[in-house]
């Protein structure tokens, strides 16, 4: 029989003396629950990847042996550490969009623990803790079958199948009954003038060439989404965050960046390089950056340093040097 307690931000299930959690994680489980993430990757990749050379994105995500992504993604994400009788054992990493639509990015178990029925549980402690959720979705690898006979015994149904992966989503009770919820409806080439909006919640909508303006999107949130191609001016985005994101081959013109901070970033897999021209970038901090071949020409250097060296005077040692 089924027994459930709740103690603040914990959340249990219990049978026959085995007690499952869920509670929320800390920067000071950041460590931990790498440590296992990478236990758990490493060895689904032994199983099903056959060859080393393989990559698959699914099976091992990147950043999953960084400490350094941990941190973001309990910082960013909704992050619970999944406790066996107080002892850490896993992870569930969610991205909730609203009070609809909520994302297993996830799930992991220490190959230790696996076969104990500790993911069913933590799926059931998950669906307790948003019962306003009515569509969970996920890809998994197509790779791992022991995955598709998981989601699939959870309610999870298949909503598309490639080469490399395979997408879930699961409706709950909580679908039905919504007065206010409009599904499988054309709704394009309308136009919006002083409507109120406010609160609305998209799922799998078909939003291409939309165009807003004057309007009010404050505290708006973007989750899994495509905005390739698209075009931002004269927006306020003071006091917004941008995490885990694709902008590779954009560009920013006329953009005030006081204050920016660009943490955990690097140049993607094809190593495009940054260009910074006509910027000013007075009183910058780069701190434990990787400046391999970066060139600096034509900019005024007053005050730089490099590791406290004045880089001025190295360039005038330098340049003594030359003309000896």
């Amino acid at each position: 029989m089924l027994l459930e307690e709740r103690a603040g931000e914990t959340f249990y299930w219990g049978e026959n003396n085995m007690q499952i959690a869920i509670q929320k994680a800390v920067p000071s489980d950041a460590e931990k629950l790498t440590e296992i993430m990478k236990r758990t990757f490493d060895a689904e990749a032994a199983k099903w990847l056959s060859n080393r050379d393989t990559i698959d994105y699914n099976i091992q995500p990147p950043g999953y042996a960084s400490v350094n992504m941990t941190n973001y993604m309990i910082e960013e994400l909704v992050y619970y550490k999944i406790l066996w009788d107080e002892e850490i054992v896993g992870g569930l990493i969610l991205t909730l969009t609203g009070t609809s639509f909520g994302r297993i990015d996830r799930i992991y178990v220490d190959p230790e623990y696996q076969g104990k029925k500790i993911g069913s549980r933590v799926i059931g402690l998950m669906e307790e803790e948003f019962p306003t959720v009515r569509m969970w979705d996920l890809e998994t690898s197509s790779r791992q079958l022991n995955n598709h006979h998981f989601y699939e015994k959870m309610g999870f149904q298949t909503t598309y199948k490639s080469e490399e992966e395979y997408g879930y989503i699961k409706r709950t009770a909580s679908a039905s009954g919504r007065g206010n919820l409009f599904a499988n409806k054309d709704l394009s080439n309308g136009q919006y003038e002083n409507c109120q909006m406010d609160n609305i919640e998209c799922y799998q909508a078909a939003l291409e060439n939309i165009s807003i303006s004057n309007s009010n999107l404050m505290k708006a949130e973007l989750s899994n989404c495509n905005l390739s191609h698209s075009t931002f001016r004269n927006i306020n985005f003071r006091h917004s965050s941008y995490a885990d994101l694709n902008i590779s081959n954009s560009k920013m013109r006329l953009v005030t960046l006081g204050g920016v901070r660009f943490l955990d970033t690097d140049l993607g897999d094809a190593k495009e390089p940054i260009s910074f021209e006509r910027c000013d970038l007075e009183g910058t901090r780069i701190s434990n950056c990787n400046l391999r071949d970066l060139k600096i020409s034509n900019s005024d250097i007053a005050g730089m340093t490099i590791d406290n060296i004045p880089v001025e005077e190295l360039l005038e040692l330098y340049k003594r040097q030359m003309q000896k």
